[in-house]
């Protein structure tokens, strides 16, 4: 039974002991894995096998959780209405810093410093809700998203959903994804998309094709889709190929952190995130998954978006958005306040 699944779930969390619970997107598997004692193990070459949680700095360390049990139950499904509560005023502090940062974004942009820079903001609310029923609502309300619950007593406790996919490599097949534009799902039918969310877009999946392009000879691009994730609409272009024995290591370093997450020219966008988000971002806008899982090593990871830090009674939310030369800084500070939305419902209610 999955209540008894989500109830050995809660024990190791409240024993201190490190436990990943996590759901691939269009799936009803919840799987589970435990350590058994309270080591912080770091990757060092990706070569390891777990678990991995990685922060968006990628000079910083990546966690392990080492698989000593695993197992899995089905999770059905249930409803969980969008509806949009009062969730208290929104900080008018926050709302000018973000829409300050977003013009200078856009003039650095217009003066050429960089093509796109993803800039985001950290939300922090109380939260009275156990972290278990909280992941049970993440599970009802993303199953087209990677949904995970993550928790190292070394570290603290993560929930997210995210649509992004970073990498999927199995034998010496890959397969990822770009992700960009943004719309709030107000129906069921595919939105129209704008000349902003389009070449945003396509200035994303060309960096990864071009990043993969010397290692991947056989590289395919698909076309793109519209796919929901909670309450809003993105843009996704499947990207794949055949990678033979590259090692892991050098996947990752070509694709973390690709332009969904920094902006491009990479470089140049980093170092504007850094003078302007006045924040750390720490595990958001990183990766996490399966690594070297199974006999053939598959690893199966995904960008750490539509996330959440849980610490004592508070909630810290972490959101962003792209920021092209089409942008408008209201705009863009809006789609952040959608973005949090399902998130938020899930704390308060």
């Amino acid at each position: 039974m999955f209540l008894e699944h989500i109830s050995i779930i809660e024990t190791q969390w409240k024993s201190e002991l490190p436990v990943v619970a996590y759901r691939k997107p269009n799936t009803n598997e919840v799987i589970s894995i435990f350590q058994h004692d309270s080591a912080l193990h770091q990757v060092s070459d990706f070569t390891e096998k777990g678990f991995v949680f990685a922060p968006y700095n990628k000079k910083a360390p990546a966690v392990l959780i080492r698989p000593d049990k695993v197992f899995s139950h089905e999770f059905q499904m249930r409803n969980f209405k969008f509806d949009t509560p009062n969730f208290g005023a929104i900080s008018e502090e926050g709302r000018k810093y973000h829409i300050e940062i977003v013009n200078k974004g856009i003039h650095e942009i217009e003066n050429n410093k960089f093509k796109k820079v993803v800039l985001s903001r950290k939300i922090v609310v109380p939260n009275h809700s156990s972290p278990i029923q909280l992941f049970s609502k993440v599970l009802d309300s993303y199953p087209n998203a990677f949904c995970y619950f993550w928790y190292h007593p070394k570290i603290g406790l993560w929930i997210g959903a995210t649509p992004e996919l970073l990498f999927l490599k199995q034998n010496s097949t890959l397969v990822t994804m770009s992700l960009a534009g943004t719309k709030k799902n107000t129906t069921t039918d595919k939105p129209s998309w704008g000349k902003k969310e389009m070449e945003e877009q396509d200035m994303v999946t060309q960096y990864i094709a071009k990043q993969l392009r010397s290692y991947v000879p056989d590289l395919s691009i698909g076309k793109v889709n519209s796919i929901k994730a909670g309450n809003l609409w993105h843009l996704k272009t499947k990207i794949w190929g055949t990678v033979g024995d590259l090692k892991l290591k050098n996947i990752i370093h070509v694709l973390h952190p690709t332009p969904a997450i920094c902006g491009f020219p990479v470089i140049e966008a980093e170092a504007f995130i850094k003078r302007n988000e006045n924040y750390d971002r720490e595990f958001y806008a990183g990766f996490l998954g399966e690594l070297n899982i199974d006999s053939d090593k598959t690893s199966h990871l995904f960008v750490n978006l539509r996330c959440m830090q849980i610490k004592e009674d508070s909630a810290f939310l972490y959101i962003g958005g792209g920021i092209t030369s089409g942008s408008n800084a209201q705009q863009e500070w809006i789609e952040t306040v959608h973005k949090s939305e399902t998130m938020l419902n899930m704390i308060f209610n």
